[in-house]
């Protein structure tokens, strides 16, 4: 039971997750405090609160609703998000291109029925390979394959 743990914790996936972890939240806590040391303070000015508009509240009652609190989260949540996203994702999603592999057609995936038997047969077969009766190769599907240029010989 214990080495089954041991190779979970060991697995190269979830100490790689645990450290993206420990990032994220240091990347966060220096976003909070971007925003509230800049960010909600020019907000406040724009908007006319003295000071650091995350202080803002309203009351019902006795009910104190510190809404300003609210709003510097998401702030801060936008700001991580951009950044993540502009730093991060942008730049990984080209390099993904950059170096993604052009899988080559299956001839066999496309596929289509015998109009003799009705059974389901590749798109490029000449054959039915159930009830053996010739069909016509699909050209579109020849082409996808790189079959176009081979000539098929006539049954005799």
């Amino acid at each position: 039971m214990l080495n089954g743990f041991k190779d979970f914790i060991l697995r190269g996936n979830v100490v790689t997750m645990a450290i993206g972890l420990a990032v994220g939240s240091a990347f966060t806590a220096v976003v909070t405090g971007f925003s509230k040391a800049f960010i909600t303070p020019l907000i406040g000015l724009a908007t006319g609160t003295v000071g650091d508009f995350s202080e803002a509240q309203f009351t019902v009652g006795r009910t104190v609703f510190p809404y300003g609190l609210a709003i510097a989260a998401a702030i801060a949540f936008m700001i991580t998000a951009a950044v993540l996203y502009f730093l991060i994702v942008v730049p990984m999603t080209k390099i993904q291109a950059k170096f993604a592999r052009v899988e080559a057609a299956d001839p066999k995936s496309e596929k289509r029925d015998c109009p003799r038997c009705f059974t389901e047969i590749p798109a490029i077969a000449s054959r039915c390979g159930h009830c053996t009766s010739e069909v016509e190769p699909i050209a579109g599907a020849l082409e996808k394959a790189g079959l176009d240029k081979i000539v098929i010989p006539a049954a005799r």
